[in-house]
């Protein structure tokens, strides 16, 4: 296993300096964020979906998780530092 992938199972925080990037409308630091938090919001976008023999199917539901990115995007560049300090 990749030692980013052990350090976020442990529950890592993101770099501040990542933070503030994002923060200031930096693309990268923006998409480093949503790959940060992509777990959580895959399995928050997640539904349980039947088949016509009644089997259930798991599958992410795209809509949903645009919308969830969309709203963490937003709250990344309301985010302000001063007031967090």
């Amino acid at each position: 296993m990749m030692k980013t992938q052990q350090a976020r199972k442990k529950g890592s925080l993101l770099p501040l300096h990542v933070i503030e990037a994002a923060a200031s409308g930096d693309v990268d630091a923006i998409n480093a964020v949503i790959k940060h938090y992509e777990g959580y919001i895959i399995a928050l976008s997640t539904r349980r979906l039947y088949d016509e023999s009644g089997a259930p199917h798991f599958v992410v539901d795209g809509e949903i998780r645009r919308a969830l990115e969309t709203k963490l995007i937003v709250k990344i560049l309301q985010f302000d530092l001063d007031r967090a300090a």
